[in-house]
């Protein structure tokens, strides 16, 4: 299947421009993201939880460099991450009438040249945030906000490790990507039990099993995996815990484009195979929204809205997708749309329709069985 042919609108400013992204708090209160203004780039915080979502900059003494990483905290500071030759310096960024305040939380030091240092996904329950130090033969879990005294050294994992989802709601147990000896798995890391480490993934022996996103109320997985396809990643599906295989449907299989999750719908405990899917798909002529359920065996495409920061969004437990933009007219906005109903419901709520319906032209999708890898590809998770 061809999806290339359609002409979203694509992920960059009114001057052409990349469009930086934004990282939003677990509960969907805040965002945060660098905002370019006469090229210089500042923090800049959203609050999504009003009646109208609205921005407020937090610039420094000084503009910050275009890599620096900034995430929203769920009391409505700011932490933001700024490297320093080979230091890595946290601190909180707060309003303070018409400045900016700034409360420094200390800095992590990465001697080695090989050793790279970025925020982990935000932590549920808003209060701290971790970050990930992969070094080239082991790596690093820091905790760099919400500790007693400044940054602290919570778990060192053999391997090198990438990616980060957090498979609880209480940010206890955090799934990591771990390469060692030239394969990827994914792995179980327990931050209360000193970084105890346990399988996650291990559909086939050689595979390389990455966890792309993970919904902890109905531990519906998002996995890529080469698999089915030695040589070439495929997206797939499966439930924590579940004795059933890893799925890889069809329609989700797009050649000539990239196709990364990035939200599932919360609060569906006992449903994961009808939690609505948010994907951000990439091709030649731009970026648009594919809404999916492990349940269906098709993908809704819809236009993304003009100045969609791409790859930003979550969905409330109702089923409506929220995709936060920026556009010369609208600097601080966030279109919503409900998912389409499912298969067999009449109709759907359509929400307020800021999301438009793409006529590609698509041949419909190929109906085909997935085919089972290997059993039990899960670790079951005990919280002890």
């Amino acid at each position: 299947m061809t999806a290339c042919a359609i002409e979203p609108a694509a992920a960059e400013g009114d001057d052409g421009a990349p469009r930086a992204g934004c990282t939003i708090t677990a509960d969907g209160t805040y965002a945060a993201r660098l905002a370019l203004d006469d090229g210089c780039w500042f923090p800049e915080r959203w609050t999504l939880d009003g009646p109208e979502p609205y921005a407020v900059p937090l610039p420094g003494n000084q503009p910050e460099e275009p890599g620096t990483e900034v995430q929203p905290m769920d009391d409505g500071r700011v932490l933001i991450h700024r490297l320093v030759e080979r230091r890595h310096a946290f601190s909180l960024l707060y309003p303070t009438g018409p400045g900016t305040g700034e409360l420094p939380l200390g800095a992590v030091e990465c001697p080695d040249p090989g050793t790279g240092l970025r925020l982990l996904p935000p932590a549920p329950g808003g209060t701290r945030a971790y970050a990930l130090a992969a070094g080239p033969r082991s790596t690093a879990v820091w905790l760099v906000a919400g500790g007693a005294f400044g940054p602290e050294h919570v778990a060192e994992i053999p391997g090198r490790c990438s990616g980060g989802a957090w498979l609880d709601r209480a940010g206890r147990m955090l799934a990591l990507d771990r390469e060692v000896g030239g394969t990827t798995k994914a792995v179980v890391v327990d931050l209360e039990r000193d970084g105890e480490v346990s399988p996650l993934l291990q559909i086939a022996a050689g595979s390389d099993d990455r966890l792309l996103l993970a919904d902890p109320d109905s531990g519906l997985i998002l996995v890529g995996s080469d698999a089915p396809s030695p040589g070439q990643e495929r997206l797939g599906w499966g439930v924590l815990g579940s004795t059933l295989p890893v799925r890889f449907p069809e329609c989700l299989r797009m050649p000539d484009c990239t196709v990364t999750p990035f939200a599932i719908q919360p609060g569906q405990v006992l449903t994961p195979e009808s939690c609505a899917v948010a994907l951000r798909i990439d091709g030649a002529l731009g970026s648009w929204v594919g809404v999916w359920r492990p349940a269906e065996r098709q993908v809704h495409h819809f236009a993304a809205p003009a100045g969609w920061l791409a790859g930003a969004g979550l969905w409330t437990e109702d089923g409506v997708l929220r995709l936060p933009y920026d556009t010369e007219e609208v600097p601080c906005g966030v279109a919503e749309s409900a998912a389409p109903p499912r298969t067999g419901e009449p109709g759907g709520t359509g929400g307020q329709g800021h999301l438009s319906p793409l006529e590609p032209g698509l041949p419909d999708p190929v109906v085909r069985r997935p085919v089972p890898l290997q059993q039990a590809p899960f670790g079951r998770l005990v919280t002890k």
